[in-house]
């Protein structure tokens, strides 16, 4: 039964990989709807099997390199190659290279994912998580397929938005922007019931509104964490440091300076005295 419990997590993997690579033989012949959502479907697996391996306590470095590889491809490859066939490989011929860019950030973001798994619980992701970017380009076209896109948003220039979109989240993935972490499910505390909420919402936007709902929560999530590291480096550049503390002594001479970073005192003289 323990052996069964461990293996469970790697079968999830396993499944995000399939629907991955389906959604790369779809995309291939046109099907570029059923391909977008396969990439979705992988990667609420990805989200299940490191809940599995958390709940189960059978984490171990062999699913977190499995699990990295085939992010890779689900997350990388196939909404790249999804984008190519639907509109990039009208742009030019070498219109390829922003996508290729895009893949090795994926690889890159992975990467250092990796190298950081042992430094203990995160409250945040260092960089846009890759199953965030792989969704965000992956929902594009089913985006495109509804009333409000057809009537309101498909006379803008698309083919630099896109652009700009890949570079964008490509950028994201690799910078040191902080992003806030899915909620974990709970009834015990109010962050479980926070997590059970959040969840709900999106389970009920994923049936009644999916197609309107994904790709601007996408761009949503990713103009976040530029907004918000924005506004905190404004913030940190606009506060002054503390002025030196003088001390006199007995005679009246200033000689004694607090650091600014409220370190220990120095003797320090003035002038010449």
């Amino acid at each position: 039964m323990r052996r069964a419990i461990i293996v469970v997590p790697s079968i999830f993997t396993l499944a995000n990989l399939l629907f991955g690579i389906w959604a790369i033989v779809l995309a291939s012949q046109g099907e570029f709807y059923l391909a977008s959502w396969w990439i979705v479907i992988a990667g609420v697996l990805d989200m299940l099997d490191g809940q599995l391996a958390r709940m189960s306590k059978t984490g171990s470095r062999f699913g977190a390199e499995l699990d990295s590889l085939v992010d890779l491809v689900s997350f990388g490859v196939a909404p790249a190659l999804v984008l190519y066939f639907l509109h990039f490989s009208t742009l030019g011929q070498y219109a390829w290279v922003f996508l290729y860019a895009f893949v090795v950030c994926v690889a890159l973001r992975l990467a250092r994912f990796n190298v950081h798994t042992d430094d203990g619980p995160k409250v945040a992701f260092t960089g846009l998580p890759s199953p965030a970017a792989g969704m965000t380009l992956a929902t594009y076209y089913p985006f495109t397929r509804t009333a409000f896109y057809q009537t309101q948003l498909a006379a803008l220039p698309w083919s630099q938005i896109l652009i700009f979109l890949v570079i964008a989240l490509s950028l994201a993935m690799v910078s040191n922007i902080q992003y806030a972490r899915v909620p974990r499910i709970g009834v015990r505390s109010w962050r479980g019931l926070l997590g059970l909420a959040f969840h709900l919402t999106i389970i009920g936007f994923a049936i009644w509104s999916r197609d309107i709902f994904f790709f601007p929560l996408g761009i949503t999530y990713l103009a976040y964490g530029i907004v918000r590291a924005a506004v905190i480096g404004f913030v940190e550049r606009g506060e002054e440091p503390p002025m030196p503390e003088e001390v006199r002594d007995e005679m009246g001479y200033p000689h004694i300076v607090r650091d600014a970073d409220g370190g220990k005192r120095r003797r320090r003289r003035r002038g010449g005295v």
